[in-house]
């Protein structure tokens, strides 16, 4: 039990680092978002300067030509690392839900445990020993879920996992 709880207590400390680290990805996510939004307006602002400008001074037409590129490449890069962050983000919450099921699996052992040393007490004061074989159960049921998340072998019970959460 108590190296369930403390390997418990590391998931706990690692989901605590996964979500601020996406929390703080699609931060970033979304500057790049605005930062994108801002050089296509100023792409839009530059070509339709160029569409309206009687202009023929050949600098000025070159001058524009220069930063209508500049902000095509920064809308383009802009776009490609947003999908970089987007896919990191996403990675992250992927290891948060493994991290949680995880987790899940320390309490549901804790849980098991417990019962276990508790009916074994009961069925020693009672002397009753089909009390203990439950508690028994219990207590390799416990061991089992707690050597399955050591190994990170994804076993579920869903419901069980909803009513302790």
């Amino acid at each position: 039990m108590a190296l369930c709880s403390v390997k418990e207590g590391n998931i706990n400390q690692a989901m605590a680092d996964t979500q601020a680290k996406t929390v703080n990805g699609w931060s970033y996510f979304q500057s790049k978002s605005t930062k994108q939004n801002l050089a296509e307006a100023t792409l839009e602002q530059l070509r339709v300067m160029k569409t309206l400008s009687a202009s023929s001074v050949p600098e000025a037409m070159a001058e524009l030509d220069s930063k209508i590129a500049t902000y095509a490449s920064k809308v383009t890069r802009y776009e490609e690392e947003k999908q970089k962050i987007k896919s990191d983000n996403e990675a992250l919450e992927k290891k948060h839900e493994e991290l949680d099921r995880q987790g899940d699996q320390f309490d549901l052992a804790d849980a098991a445990m417990s019962v276990g040393i508790a009916l074994c007490g009961m069925a020693a004061l009672m002397e009753r020993r089909s009390l203990g074989a439950v508690a028994f159960l219990f207590l390799l049921a416990g061991m089992g879920i707690g050597v399955a998340g050591f190994m990170n072998i994804p076993f579920e019970l869903p419901f069980l996992a909803k009513l302790l959460n």
